[in-house]
């Protein structure tokens, strides 16, 4: 597995977003009541943004007739799953910093005999 460069993408960032990216990143596909139930937002607002990120190319929606009811599924497409694994990645480097140097090992001084210091 090839290291995921750290990238902020601003589509992922908004908190619901990223919500639905963490969880179809977990699964296939997942319908959207379940995605609604979990992000806890109204039909309207998980809508709005579902249709952000498939404008992005990020999500793709499906929709069947399932036992005569409309149902509407959707997944992370192979862009949307890069975009916010760079996404995570690049949160992860921001909350893990720089890394300190480790010190040097502290070189001991010859001691002085004439003083016994």
């Amino acid at each position: 597995m090839t290291a995921v460069e750290p990238r902020f993408d601003a589509v992922v960032h908004a908190p619901p977003r990223l919500q639905i990216c963490g969880l179809l990143a977990a699964v296939d596909t997942m319908e959207f009541a379940a995605v609604r139930d979990a992000v806890s937002v109204s039909d309207s607002v998980l809508s709005k943004h579902v249709r952000q990120l498939e404008e992005a190319g990020y999500v793709q929606v499906r929709k069947a007739t399932i036992a005569s009811r409309q149902r509407t599924s959707l997944a992370l497409t192979k862009a949307g799953r890069a975009a916010f694994d760079a996404h995570v990645a690049e949160l992860r480097r921001i909350v893990e910093g720089p890394r300190p140097t480790p010190p040097s090992p502290a070189r001991a001084e010859p001691l002085d005999e004439a003083t016994g210091g």
